[in-house]
């Protein structure tokens, strides 16, 4: 079994499904798992766990998130996004000093409302589920982190369209932002294209194609500990090894770090587990050793 991370550059129109089946059948092997899912029109940085590593994806899920958002004002959508049906189209008078201003009210500790297209469940049902059928329900606000938002490129005209990198905690839903931002102008927007481009310490900078990948795969790989590199990593003893080979708990104080979480690994740099901080222990989290 091949165990380890690959940093694939999604193309537009695939499904995050549809590239894990790909790389399935690339790899030969079922157990392959993806770190958050990329809308199929959005493109870029999709992390997937191979083996062992799906079991770690959730510490990667949680990480911080770069976006290259392109918003187009004027033009409300049922999807927030440009594969959906247009609901309204309104000309809108601002400049980007006026949307400026704005953006700084969507930086910090916001709520937001996730879109009828996303795969939150509402009653055990996704909500993209739903919205195939014609629904729409009525959806909890959740707190989310938005970190920075850069107007990269602004285009006047009575329908303005923005380029917007966007820095934001993980289960922030960038359509939304571009709606509320819209919104908060005076009418509307949706999301034209996504592009995400870093998530935690990996960015699309070293993504693969999958036609690069398919040459081949294993060369590609990301190790374990590699792929948690935003964790503070503790090299261990042979013998304490062994102990958490067996999910053993150890004092706080038998790791030199303060920190909540940790990468604990061996003399070679291979990953062993991850463990967390609690009650004056450190526990097990993950062992893949």
């Amino acid at each position: 079994m091949i165990n380890g991370f690959l940093v694939i550059d999604k193309p537009s129109q695939w499904t995050s499904h549809d590239v894990v089946a790909k790389v399935r059948g690339i790899i030969r092997q079922k157990r392959v798992g993806h770190a958050g899912t990329l809308d199929p029109a959005a493109t870029g940085l999709l992390v997937l766990g191979l083996g062992k590593a799906t079991r770690l994806l959730r510490f990667i899920q949680s990480e911080e998130k770069e976006y290259v958002a392109k918003v187009v004002f004027g033009v409300t959508t049922d999807s927030l996004d440009a594969d959906g049906s247009i609901l309204n189209r309104e000309p809108m008078s601002f400049d980007e000093t006026d949307l400026q201003r704005v953006i700084e009210r969507f930086i910090g500790t916001i709520a937001q409302v996730p879109p009828m297209v996303s795969a939150v469940r509402v009653g055990g049902t996704r909500l993209y589920e739903l919205a195939r059928e014609g629904k729409d329900v009525a959806r909890a606000a959740r707190m989310v982190e938005v970190y920075d938002i850069d107007v990269v490129d602004f285009a006047p005209g009575p329908y303005p369209e923005a380029v917007l990198a966007v820095r934001c905690g993980g289960g922030t839903y960038v359509r939304s932002l571009a709606a509320d931002i819209g919104q908060a102008l005076g009418g509307g927007a949706h999301l034209g294209a996504l592009r995400r481009t870093r998530i935690g310490s990996m960015t699309v900078d070293g993504a693969s194609t999958l036609d690069e990948l398919a040459d081949d795969p294993e060369a590609r790989l990301v190790s374990m500990s590699e792929g948690l590199a935003h964790l503070p990593a503790v090299v261990v003893s042979e013998d304490m090894s062994r102990a958490i080979e067996n999910g053993a708990q150890f004092p706080v104080d038998a790791f030199d770090t303060d920190v909540p979480l940790a990468r604990l690994v061996d003399s070679s740099g291979e990953l062993l587990a991850v463990y967390a901080r609690r009650k004056g222990l450190w526990g097990a989290e993950v062992v893949v050793a």
